[in-house]
């Protein structure tokens, strides 16, 4: 039997992205987000709700772009100490000793310290409620080289993400390999 919580902003797991923007007077900023994932194959997107109360809400409007840096898991603190303060007053790379990299793509810095980067120009907003949805074009895609397989394809044990469980505020790590998209459920045609 299954107990109703009501509507809540209850699914597990989500991504913990950092989203890289450049303030009006072209200081780098970070924030962290949760609310957010890829939402079309091509052209390749990805959308990210924001409030608009943040800092870097006001950044992705007035310059049309964003980056998406996934954390690793020893980064942790980092992403955390990312999505605790606003830039606002507080040069964020600064104060975590991590590196702004301008993108070559877009408007808007990543940080080199996490693996794997999206470099996205802002395609649509959509206003929900309390949140904002930003979508953006992904122009690019920057891995570290160290977290890909011979093929060139991105090794999970090696990029480590973390994801983030809403209700308890907690991040957790990604496990084991549990089965192969696309082939495993044919078992059960058999």
């Amino acid at each position: 039997m299954k107990k109703s919580l009501g509507p809540r902003t209850l699914l597990h797991p989500t991504p913990v992205l950092a989203i890289g923007t450049y303030a009006q007077d072209g200081q780098p900023n970070v924030m962290t987000a949760s609310w957010a994932g890829l939402c079309c194959s091509m052209p390749p997107c990805v959308a990210v709700s924001l409030r608009k109360a943040t800092y870097s809400y006001g950044n992705i409007v007035r310059r049309k772009a964003f980056t998406v840096s996934l954390p690793s898991e020893q980064h942790v603190k980092h992403a955390d100490f990312f999505g605790l303060i606003t830039g606002r007053g507080t040069d964020k790379f600064a104060a975590s000793g991590l590196t702004a990299v301008p993108s070559d793509k877009v408007d808007a810095p990543y940080v080199d310290e996490f693996p794997l980067v999206l470099e996205c120009e802002l395609l649509h907003t959509l206003e929900i409620g309390l949140h904002t949805l930003f979508v953006g074009e992904i122009l690019n895609v920057l891995v570290d080289e160290k977290v890909l397989t011979p093929e060139g394809m991105t090794d999970l044990k090696k990029l480590q993400p973390l994801v983030f469980q809403p209700d308890l505020q907690a991040y957790y790590g990604i496990g084991e390999c549990v089965g192969q998209a696309f082939s495993i459920g044919e078992k059960l045609q058999e």
